[in-house]
């Protein structure tokens, strides 16, 4: 393992796809008097429970708070700086607006004083009440007035696809403001009639990812707003795989799929980013030749077990080029959140 990190240290690695949560959390329910909404109970192992209302839903160790010891286990794959945002589930898009918006704060302002005391090892992106297009807004200025770079969302609102005109102003904001979108599945589509062998995660996610890229396109919000830096989670999910269906279903019925949006969907391709979590190089190479190197940015989904949990060793030991292997590492990551790469170094 040090023989790994002493190769790669001299290259800039940037993990732009990485979750958080603070080590204590209000007992929002208690507070609000309704809902299931995420509390931990910490375990003298050290390790939560996360509880969503009264019912376990995982359990996670010091690595999904302890900054410290994230910065160390990154260190041991050479890797110098995480982007980080909440967990999906914390989200609570579904919670009344001004209860969504409470919580927004708090964890923004987490991830923002996380990254004020660690300015090398953190950029953060923040979460706000999306259910609500005035106060999700709200929040979205800000998040950046607090030193956060962009923000993360849902692939679906409620299951609201993204293409919603109650949507279009939010992204709007985002573009004028300069703020980079990621997009991470939650609430996945079938995920109650599907749950056995882990389902929802392993054939839910990738659907959902590609239900909000169509959704974007199709919608025509990345026609409309050609300056708005978006990045699809897990290598796109099955979008990209999937784009000669889609793109057969447009030519053959446009009457159906290009109703708000005339241009192929083929032609977005290139125009937006998409994360390296693939768990296969030859996969990653497909979307290589598809995006090309500065489209795609190097993330893990750390710390949890669908993540690449070797944080890019299967990159760094391919065959790709050393210049490919630095857009994936940072510079992909540094042009969509449009920051400079001395800041790291």
């Amino acid at each position: 393992m040090l023989i790994f990190a002493q190769k790669l240290i001299a290259m800039l690695k940037i993990d732009m796809h990485s979750h958080i949560i603070p080590k204590h959390l209000p007992d929002w329910t208690k507070k609000f008097g309704y809902g299931d909404f995420i509390f931990l109970n910490h375990n003298e192992d050290k390790s939560a429970d996360m509880m969503q209302g009264g019912k376990f839903f995982r359990r996670i160790i010091e690595n999904c708070w302890d900054e410290n010891i994230r910065v160390e286990e990154y260190q041991n794959f050479a890797t110098q700086t995480q982007v980080v945002c909440t967990i999906p589930v914390l989200f609570s898009y579904w919670a009344k607006a001004k209860d969504g918006l409470e919580i927004s704060e708090f964890l923004n302002d987490h991830i923002a004083d996380l990254v004020a005391k660690y300015p090398k090892n953190y950029i953060g992106l923040g979460t706000i009440p999306m259910q609500d297009t005035e106060l999700a807004i709200q929040e979205l200025e800000r998040c950046k007035s607090i030193g956060l770079v962009g923000i993360q969302i849902g692939s679906n609102i409620n299951d609201k696809n993204l293409n919603e005109p109650e949507f279009f102003p939010i992204f709007e904001a985002c573009e004028r403001l300069g703020m980079a979108v990621m997009v991470h599945p939650w609430q996945m589509m079938g995920e109650d009639s599907m749950r056995k062998y882990w389902l929802p995660w392993l054939v839910g996610m990738p659907a959902e990812t590609s239900r909000a890229a169509c959704s974007m396109i199709f919608g025509g919000i990345l026609e409309r707003l050609p300056n708005l830096r978006v990045c699809f989670s897990h290598a796109g999910g099955s979008f990209l795989t999937t784009l000669g269906r889609v793109e057969h279903g447009f030519n053959c019925r446009p009457d159906l799929v290009a109703i708000d949006n005339p241009i192929n969907p083929r032609d977005y391709v290139g125009k937006f980013w998409v994360d390296s979590i693939t768990h296969d190089i030859d996969l990653l190479k497909y979307l290589l030749k598809m995006q090309g190197s500065s489209k795609i940015c190097f993330g893990t989904d750390y710390p949890f077990p669908l993540g690449d949990l070797e944080i890019g060793k299967f990159i760094e030991e391919s065959d790709l080029s050393p210049q490919v292997q630095e857009d994936l590492f940072a510079n992909a990551t540094l042009e969509w959140l449009k920051l400079d790469k001395k800041l790291f170094l």
